[in-house]
């Protein structure tokens, strides 16, 4: 049976609530309980934490954009594109870390295209939700209640989980009322899953089922240590691989969002892969984990901190760092300006630099971190002639790989072998990994045209 990564938001027409089962937990962990003649239990720690755990759900227009073939739009005038709209309702959790202010975090597919987000809370209130912002490739949404007496639950330092540790997931799968299950931490900085464009997840054996989107992931003292976010298994059922957004890069997220409106992303500015036996044996290396540097781009934030090609980065701010995917998505939740401590490896030597992040909001400097074959090129968000989204050529070399390709100063690039893209962003995450061909959808004018990169 074919085996994939799954979003855990429950889409349906039952309403949040209506079916109703009492907190559940399995008997994969130590029970704890405050008083000693009492069973051992984890009521009294969950009778803290459950309060701020939430029901989320959605109403909206899901748009989808069709291209219509080209010898229709010749004979009967037809746009090259057709959208269509549709509503759905969905259903997914949140989690309330401020009580004074009425944040409520919870992931971003769960709110997306949402045009009415109620919050239901464990003592039955509904309230309408606003949405402040979100960011897609980290798949993390912040909203905001307006309410009196509310429990937000404490946030633990996600980078002193260790794997073993006991864990509790709290939501509400498959439209069931609030649900408790039990594992611990089975691996940390878990990337590669292909699911968002930031990935360093946590990797749990709790169960977590579809509608756990944007629930808690708690340690034994009632602190979130992550926000459940995806399941691996057959036809999305649960088979113990559960993922979760470290609360770390939640925070950092949020505090963005809360400051500036948007997530305004630190950048590095480096190019590089994992370490693994095959580049550590080719270059003598003594580790066999971290992020290998293949290039650092003139005048970035790694330039200017003294990082060089072939630098192993082995640790930020002290924390270890697995591979080039978990650094991306650290480094990518921090924001512009931000200071961190990378230890690097060099020569065989370890040494530590500080460097001062970049600011990845809307251009990207080197399109090369995209692709190859996009170096040469200078790509920001921009929109086409008819006002729809896309990524702008802004600049290009007439001699790159990108002007190569028959890519053109003031083209906007709309799709990825068939996939619509709007952002930067959104172009980065479509073609990260992609092996063999690739079809760029691109706007110039008023045509519509087809680039292959091969």
């Amino acid at each position: 049976m074919k085996k994939a990564v799954n979003r855990l938001l429950l889409t349906t027409c039952i309403l949040a609530g209506s079916l109703s089962i009492g907190l559940t937990a399995n008997a994969a962990l130590p029970f704890f309980s405050s008083d000693k003649d009492e069973l051992p239990s984890l009521a009294p720690m969950l009778e803290e934490a459950t309060p701020a755990i939430v029901s989320i759900s959605v109403e909206g227009t899901q748009v989808s954009r069709q291209r219509v073939p080209e010898m229709f739009q010749h004979f009967f005038g037809a746009p090259n594109e057709q959208v269509q709209e549709r509503p759905f309702r969905g259903l997914g959790s949140g989690v309330i870390i401020d009580a004074k202010n009425g944040y409520v975090v919870t992931n971003n597919h769960v709110v997306d295209n949402a045009d009415e987000i109620t919050v239901k809370l464990t003592d039955g209130r509904e309230l309408t939700a606003k949405k402040l912002g979100a960011d897609e490739q980290s798949d993390i949404a912040l909203l905001q209640i307006d309410s009196e007496n509310l429990k937000s639950v404490p946030l633990a330092n996600s980078d002193q989980l260790r794997v073993g540790d006991f864990v509790v997931a709290i939501g509400n799968p498959f439209g069931l009322s609030q649900t408790v299950t039990s594992g611990i931490v089975s691996a940390l900085g878990r990337s590669g899953l292909n699911i968002g464009g930031l990935e360093a997840f946590i990797q749990t054996d709790a169960a977590i089922n579809r509608g756990n989107s944007g629930g808690a992931l708690v340690n034994l003292r009632g602190e979130l240590v992550g926000i459940n976010t995806a399941i691996f298994g057959p036809n999305g059922g649960n088979v113990g691989i559960g993922f979760a957004i470290p609360s770390n890069m939640m925070k950092n997220l949020v505090d963005q969002i809360i400051e500036f409106g948007e997530v305004r992303r630190g950048l590095l500015g480096i190019l590089g892969q994992d370490v693994d036996a095959g580049l550590a044996e080719a270059m003598s290396l003594d580790v066999s984990k971290g992020a290998f540097v293949s290039e650092v781009s003139p005048d970035s934030a790694a330039e200017k901190g003294g990082i060089e090609s072939g630098d192993i980065i082995t640790h930020i701010n002290g924390i270890a760092v697995n591979s080039f995917q978990e650094l991306r998505a650290k480094i990518g939740s921090m924001g512009a300006g931000s200071e961190v401590e990378l230890t690097l490896l060099r020569k065989g030597k370890s040494t530590k630099v500080d460097v001062t992040l970049g600011d990845a909001t809307g251009t990207v400097i080197s399109a090369r971190e995209i692709h190859p074959a996009l170096e040469g090129g200078t790509l920001s968000n921009g929109q086409t002639e008819r006002g729809n989204p896309g990524i702008e050529i802004t600049d290009i070399d007439s001699r790159s790989p990108a002007a190569r390709i028959g890519l053109q100063d003031g083209d906007v690039i709309v799709g990825v072998n068939r996939t619509r893209v709007n952002t930067v962003a959104e172009l980065s995450r479509q073609m990260e990994g992609v092996e063999g061909v690739i079809a760029l959808n691109v706007q110039r004018g008023k045509s519509s045209l087809y680039l292959v990169i091969r």
